[in-house]
């Protein structure tokens, strides 16, 4: 429905429609989905899609109500026939809407809310879910591996079209052989289409001397497993600093026992009087 023809839809929906089964209550008033029986708006389309719905105000009190409208959603794309209205007493105004999905969303859930303030900030909500159409696809990267200290780091990319939820197997080898090997456990995460998380393994007991290779392995149902590799030297820097420095205060005392003894072998020449 253009949104022209919506604008036209309202006026004579926003006719006054009695409620005498209803008491009237000082200021009170609601939304809903029109035509009853329904909690919340539900609907589904492919990307691109425009969908279109009504949204029922009702004024229960005995004076004219006015509220404006608006919507909060991941990514929804919400237009109100009216966004600001009033209602006579004991009215029901129902305005028409339309929800475009983004042309690049992909298939899933979407959830959003339509809400109603009235000029005291009084709020009411309706939900609105939207489910996106389209061949489901399930894939998973881990990248940017790295050993930093006593933690391994990585990110985990979605490069698919669905939720997922990633099993991690961490390994390492050594020069002497495997210096850490985790069984596969699910990670308290999940993560949505197009998204990358940072996320990092701690090792505190990783080798003080070694140099590794390791290895990182993720799965998620539906999705091909996903490997990615880091290399890293272990080095005891304390040790190797003293070793270093013993081994210069060795150099550096030969140095000068030698040249001590070419002094002394120049003075003793020069004591005989031969030419130096």
């Amino acid at each position: 429905m253009p949104y022209a023809a919506a604008r036209a839809l309202l006026l004579p929906l926003s006719l006054p429609l009695l409620l005498a089964a209803t008491p009237a209550t000082p200021g009170g008033w609601s939304v809903a989905p029109s035509g009853g029986g329904r909690p919340s708006f539900y609907a589904e389309g492919p990307p691109g899609a425009v969908l279109q719905d009504t949204l029922a105000v009702t004024n229960r009190g005995a004076q004219p109500l006015t509220v404006r409208l608006r919507a909060t959603g991941d990514g929804l794309r919400v237009a109100f026939a009216e966004p600001a209205l009033g209602i006579p007493p004991r009215t029901r105004a129902e305005v028409p809407f339309t929800v475009t999905v983004p042309a690049d969303a992909p298939p899933g859930d979407r959830a959003g809310e339509l809400l109603a303030r009235d000029s005291t900030g009084r709020e009411s909500t309706v939900r609105l879910l939207i489910r996106v159409g389209g061949p489901e696809l399930a894939a998973l990267t881990v990248e940017h591996v790295a050993v930093r200290g006593d933690r391994i780091t990585y990110e985990l990319v979605n490069r698919g079209t669905t939720a997922l939820v990633p099993r991690l197997a961490v390994h390492a080898d050594g020069v002497l052989g495997a210096v850490l090997d985790r069984a596969p456990r699910t990670l308290p995460v999940r993560l949505p289409p197009g998204r990358r998380l940072a996320l990092d393994e701690p090792w505190p007991d990783r080798p003080a001397l070694d140099a590794v290779t390791v290895r990182l392995t993720v799965t998620a149902p539906g999705a091909a497993r996903a490997t990615g590799r880091a290399s890293a030297r272990f080095v005891p820097w304390g040790t190797a600093a003293g070793t270093a420095a013993g081994a210069l205060s060795v150099a550096a005392a030969a140095v000068a026992v030698r040249r001590r003894g070419r002094r002394t072998a120049v003075a003793r020449t020069v004591e005989r009087g031969a030419p130096t």
